[in-house]
């Protein structure tokens, strides 16, 4: 797997300030997409083992931090490579809040059962594809007007979307 970017620190990617990983590969190929080199699955760096220790140290050492955020590309496309890292930040940093865009539907991810795995590792998913025709640059941490912030772990209690109605 390959790691397209990463930022210390961000306020666009989530609420609070976020340590932010844009995973490389996607193949939802939208319209519109501010980060077309991140759709090339080995774009960027290799995401070695080592990569993943200095980042989990960064975000450890930042007492200002209040999670991180994984972006793309589509993390969904490599989650057998993205969840032993989430597994890792997590013992590393137990209360640490984990974000996630994708353009799968919450839906979409729930039917499949890798991709559950990393989705219920996830505190938050900004869900749907980019659709240039909703695009609304007014949205909090969405680029179209489809795209939903969902409450992972009270849609997983509920048994339906619970949209995260505490965005700040």
């Amino acid at each position: 797997m390959y790691l397209s970017g990463y930022y210390k620190e961000s306020i666009n990617e989530g609420s609070g300030l976020r340590s932010v990983l844009f995973i490389s590969g996607c193949k939802h190929a939208c319209e519109g997409c501010f980060n077309t080199n991140a759709w090339d699955f080995k774009h960027g760096e290799e995401f070695t083992i080592k990569r993943q220790l200095e980042i989990i140290d960064d975000v450890k050492s930042n007492p200002l931090l209040d999670g991180i955020t994984l972006c793309g590309g589509d993390p969904f496309f490599s989650t057998k490579e993205v969840i032993p890292f989430i597994k890792l930040l997590r013992e590393q940093v137990p209360n640490i809040s984990v974000w996630s865009y994708s353009g799968f539907t919450y839906e979409e991810i729930c039917s499949n059962r890798v991709m559950k795995q990393l989705l219920l590792l996830c505190d938050v998913l900004i869900d749907g594809r980019f659709i240039l025709a909703e695009r609304d640059t007014t949205l909090l941490f969405r680029g179209s007007r489809n795209q939903r912030i969902i409450d992972v772990k009270e849609s997983q209690e509920k048994g339906c979307v619970t949209l995260l109605t505490s965005v700040k």
